[in-house]
């Protein structure tokens, strides 16, 4: 029996695999990672797994189409193996439909995921408080049907194309057996075994499941003519491999059709299986040179990649593009920061501080409110959103009217710009409502699945579908995606050029909004405001000799040529927000070339330009307000305790260097912050007052609330977010440390205070 079970064909398969194969296997490992929670938790990868979403709901139709794209790669797993080491199992040439044969004993890899996926969903769907435990069914069977039409369709394909020997030399069988020489030599190389290949494989399971044992005459078949079996076999796989990939291809010529922006775990799978389906196709036409040509073309790509073809920038929408490129060299950044423009760029804010004032009235000394938002994607802006929106409604309107000026990074400045939006639209259209609950929904809906899907079957190759903006062409990206998905989710309203918001923020009439990205070739911050910010990269006294390091760039001053004013302010919005791989880094057209990525490496809360601003206009300040109120919308608590931490491992030792620089950068720049609050609050000629908020579901303990202390999950860093996220987020303004947030904001600055 235990020989039996070593010599069956599943069991010698999955050992190939481990000796052959272990690339294959490993992305399996990845996927078991990801839905067992061991791998991408803090970016919520496998909820985009377990948890898909399809036209902005999780329904039976999302999980049909996560169905078949396991299917299909399942399938890109079985063609490719087959290609690569089908001609060492002989007997398969011999038996009917070997293709399928290979399927069914070739999956104990797959059905083990299948199984663990099945379990994970089902024990995730229970925990997501759907309308009935009913409703999991439904959601699986969609999964399942969308898994079984897939195969149904590929398995069929095959059993009617795919021939075994018997079938392809049916005619003369009898006439061929008769010549065959027993113990000569086979003919072609391929097909030559080892010593033990006779014994090799015993049993394989039939089509009916059923263990059934190699013909023990398979060596009287002339071994050229199993090899005929095996290249035709091979040739219907490559043809399927290469419409596969093709139809993928051809979707991204309708790429902005809703409907088939498929969930972003299915272009995933998709894509895995498009990398796993090119190994066959390479295999089937190069056999043993093909490692050689994968390397050599892995270099060459390398090497050819800069040149213009296919090196082609990410452009920022609304720039000129086809001007001179800006000089950046510190001899220009010096003269962008003269004592002059220095001082120009002041006055034109003490103006719309000015005027700011003027709302209120003339004996009176108002608190001025700055609002700093930490970054963090989706999860950042909703909370932002909700904050702002907590604040506008204790207050009766008075806290968001008496803030001058907005700050943050990533997310936080998202949910900061679409609440001053609605805010600056409520002054003149009563349609707009701060308050009104549907916005949340609209921040909140999913961003993630066109860029997910652009990146599939556009971005990896060379992009050339346009798309006008401003009179310009630009080449569409997953950061046009992006763009697009975020526009048609806030209904249109921020689609707006940077120049469409100077005269209201001249008017007063909304808070500033410098939004801020970081440039990747020296570290410094890019400003994008419709009112240049110079003082916030240099000296108050201007250039105080070649020691100063200038610490950001004035987009508009700096591009001045490029028409600055026509920037898309989403693409700003989209710049401040750059996460790596899923975003691309937008460049400006500058000599050497300006790159961008997300300004929360630099300053993820805001709090260093809110200070700043704070120091530039503490004249104006303590002359004409009663001091300043800084309002903090973090995404993550503050102060935690310190963790326990076990004896480390060896592959903890090598990694954990690096692990703790990036899971300490958030207490880095906290710190940092708090060094430079203190200097300011403690040397500023007025009171400088403090208001925190954080998300930390843990600390929620109210008994309105559905899920408990110990239940509650952090919301993941991503462009989308599940139900259970979303709850998590809205619901921990109800901890007890914003709701003490919410009162002292009311007692400073609410109803009662003038």
């Amino acid at each position: 029996m235990k020989e039996t079970f070593l010599h069956s064909f599943p069991i010698q398969l999955f050992l190939l695999h481990l000796r052959k194969n272990l690339a294959l296997l490993m992305i399996w490992v990845l996927l078991l990672g990801i839905i067992l929670e061991q791998f991408g938790v803090v970016l919520g990868i496998p909820f985009l797994f377990l948890d898909p979403e399809y036209l902005h709901e999780v329904s039976w139709l999302s999980f049909f189409l996560m169905g078949v794209g396991l299917a299909i790669l399942t399938m890109a797993f079985h063609m490719t193996t087959y290609i690569m080491d089908g001609r060492q199992f002989k007997f398969l040439a011999v038996v009917k439909k070997p293709f399928i044969h290979y399927c069914i004993n070739n999956s104990i890899v797959p059905l083990l995921f299948y199984l663990v996926y099945t379990f994970r969903f089902i024990d995730f769907q229970l925990d997501n408080d759907l309308a009935s435990d009913w409703e999991v069914l439904r959601l699986y069977l969609g999964f399942a049907l969308g898994s079984i039409l897939a195969y149904s369709l590929i398995f069929g394909y095959f059993g009617i194309t795919n021939k075994d020997f018997f079938v392809l030399f049916s005619g003369t069988l009898d006439k061929r057996l008769r010549k065959v020489r027993l113990g000569s030599k086979p003919q072609i190389n391929p097909i030559r075994s080892t010593k033990n290949d006779t014994h090799e494989v015993r049993v394989f399971l039939n089509l009916r499941l059923r263990l059934e044992e190699v013909r023990p005459d398979i060596s009287r078949f002339q071994a050229v003519h199993l090899l005929r079996v095996f290249n035709q076999n091979h040739l219907n796989l490559f043809l399927i491999q290469v419409f596969l990939i093709l139809f993928v291809l051809f979707l991204g010529v309708f790429k902005e059709q809703e409907i088939l922006q498929f969930p972003a775990a299915m272009s995933a799978t998709l894509l895995l299986a498009i990398l796993i389906m090119v190994v066959g196709a390479l295999s089937f036409w190069l056999r043993q040179w093909a490692t050689f040509f994968v390397f050599t073309l892995i270099l060459l790509i390398n090497y050819f990649s800069n040149f213009p073809f296919l090196n082609r920038p990410h452009e920022a929408f609304g720039l000129d593009y086809s001007q001179v490129p800006a000089s950046y060299t510190l001899a220009r950044l010096d003269s962008l920061t003269h004592p002059d423009t220095l001082k120009k760029d002041r006055e034109n804010i003490n103006r719309i501080l000015d005027r700011w004032k003027a709302k209120f009235p003339a004996d009176s000394l108002p608190k001025l409110v700055i609002v700093a938002a930490s970054g963090g994607g989706q999860r950042a802006a909703l909370w932002t959103f909700r904050v702002l929106q907590a604040l506008h409604e204790v207050s009766d309107g008075r806290i968001t009217s008496k803030t001058a000026l907005y700050t943050g990074a990533s997310g936080g400045v998202l949910g900061e710009a679409f609440f001053r939006e609605i805010y600056l639209r409520s002054q003149s259209d009563a349609a707009f409502d701060p308050l009104d609950t549907k916005y949340l929904d609209q921040l909140s809906s999913d961003n993630l699945n066109p860029i997910i899907f652009t990146l599939l079957v556009n971005d990896l190759l060379i992009r050339n579908q346009k798309f006008k903006y401003g009179g310009r062409s630009y080449l569409k990206d997953r950061g046009f995606a992006f763009e697009d998905q975020l526009n048609k989710n806030t209904q249109g309203i921020m689609d707006r050029r940077l120049e469409e918001y100077y005269e209201p923020e001249s008017q007063a009439l909304i808070p500033l909004l410098p939004v801020t990205s970081l440039v990747t070739n020296d570290g410094r911050k890019l400003v994008i405001s419709p009112h240049s910010m110079s003082f916030l990269g240099s000296s108050v006294e201007g250039i105080s000799g070649q020691s100063e390091k200038k610490q950001s760039i004035d987009f508009k001053r700096f591009f001045v040529n490029h028409d600055p004013d026509n920037l898309r302010f989403l693409t700003a919005l989209r710049m401040s927000a750059t996460f790596p791989f899923i975003t691309p880094n937008v460049e400006l057209p500058s000599e050497p070339r300006m790159k961008t990525m997300d300004t929360g490496l630099s300053d993820n809360f805001g709090i260093q330009d809110a200070l700043r601003f704070t120091y530039v206009f503490q004249d104006w300040i303590r002359k004409n307000t009663g001091g300043v109120v800084l309002i903090t919308i973090r995404d993550s608590e503050k102060s935690t305790e310190i963790p326990v931490t076990d004896p480390p491992r060896l592959f903890e030792r090598i990694f954990n260097p690096l692990k703790n620089i990036y899971v300490n950068w958030d207490n880095v720049q906290t710190i940092q912050n708090e060094v430079l609050f203190n200097y300011l609050s403690e040397s500023m000629p007025f009171n400088v007052d403090r208001i925190e908020f954080e998300y930390a579901p843990g600390q929620v303990q109210i008994q309105e609330l559905t899920e408990t202390q110990e239940n509650m999950q952090r919301a993941s860093l991503n462009w989308r977010l599940t139900a259970r996220e979303k709850r998590s987020i809205l619901s921990s303004l109800y901890s007890v440390k914003n709701q003490n947030a919410l009162k002292k904001a009311e007692a400073l600055l609410g109803k009662s205070q003038k």
